[in-house]
């Protein structure tokens, strides 16, 4: 299956549909972006569409409502949490990440602290 997403005038993922692989192949078998395109407007009626992928082969992550697709990257990026404004995107799996890497030893005993922007000791650490 081939899953095709649909675009706001902002680049804004609206929905994700799957389509039939039999409804994109060309006349010499091979599957077709433009032809997908071509169903979902047709089905939907006009609109920006876009494929996706959930193995991220195509367009780096799969898309997701409220997923922007960026058009020089080529890809789809996640909205940012709201939860974490101090989180950067991640330029090579294009996903939000903590600002400051990840302790390196007894990950375990650490845990993001939005508010100072750092990892700090969790009080009640594993056992």
């Amino acid at each position: 299956m081939a899953h095709f997403a649909e675009l706001d005038s902002s680049n804004i993922v609206l929905r994700v549909v799957v389509v039939h692989n039999e409804d994109i192949k060309t006349s010499s078998g091979f599957e077709s972006e433009e032809l997908g395109i071509a169903f979902c407007q047709n089905l939907f009626g006009s609109g920006t569409w876009v494929q996706t992928s959930y193995t991220g082969k195509i367009r780096t992550n799969f898309a997701g409502v409220g997923f922007t697709y960026d058009t020089e990257r080529d890809a789809f990026i996640p909205p940012k949490p709201e939860d974490y404004p101090s989180w950067v995107l991640d330029e090579s799996t294009l996903r939000w990440t903590f600002p400051i890497p990840e302790p390196t030893e007894n990950r375990a005993l650490y845990r993001w602290d939005e508010s100072t922007v750092s990892w700090v000791l969790k009080t009640n650490p594993p056992s």
